[in-house]
């Protein structure tokens, strides 16, 4: 049994999701059910691969709510539902930052996701180092998580690690590290969907937002 581990970098997955919406017409991506999704892909992973955990690693855009009311509301409900399928969510944070602008001369108010990189990367040491899992994937194509990557290699060498690029994330630098990697279908995106509205638990029902 390989059990395999989940690492999900939220905001690398949204973008694609978005960039796949428009590849395929504007077909529904957005209410991705991850779990469905990534379950669907562990034959790729080998091994006889079964699910062990999917952590889900984001931050909440507060900064935009101003401008795009109820932009952190759809956020927090579809993060609701991640949690309702089983997922675990980890969420960092938006950073301030004041950046000078040379061609208007002023400054302008720029925000940055912080703590994100960091997290996966942690929580990749924590789950090999707890001996928790035997396989985990990075569901990104940042390069950023490429230090944490060859260092969990190094200390874990009985452990696999492994890369599902989403839809046109696909690194090669990244690839390079790992003996297991994939890239994920903009028509697998419109396939895993939550229902429409989904039903918690608890009773309460959520609406898929009218733009996903």
């Amino acid at each position: 049994m390989n059990r395999t581990t989940f690492l999900v970098d939220g905001f690398n997955l949204y973008h694609s999701l978005k960039e796949a919406s428009r590849d395929l017409s504007g077909a529904s991506t957005r209410w991705l059910d991850i779990r469905s999704l990534l379950r669907s892909y562990l034959p790729l992973v080998g091994g006889g691969a079964t699910l062990q955990e999917i952590y889900y690693f984001s931050a909440l855009a507060l900064h935009l709510d101003s401008d795009r009311p109820g932009h952190t509301l759809k956020h927090r409900s579809y993060i609701d539902c991640l949690q309702a399928s089983g997922v675990k969510i980890e969420l960092g944070r938006f950073k301030y930052k004041s950046v000078y602008c040379s061609t208007c001369a002023r400054r302008t108010a720029h925000y940055e996701e912080k703590e994100t990189d960091v997290a996966i990367s942690v929580r990749l040491m924590e789950v090999f180092q707890a001996d928790s899992t035997d396989a985990a994937v990075l569901v990104t194509g940042d390069t950023d998580l490429a230090p944490a990557v060859r260092t969990a290699t190094r200390l874990f060498p009985s452990k696999q690690v492994c890369f599902a690029f989403p839809f046109k994330r696909k690194n090669s630098e990244l690839a390079k590290l790992v003996s297991c990697h994939f890239l994920m279908r903009a028509q697998m995106y419109a396939k895993h969907q939550f229902p429409d509205p989904y039903h918690l638990p608890s009773g309460r029902s959520i609406s898929k937002p009218g733009t996903w």
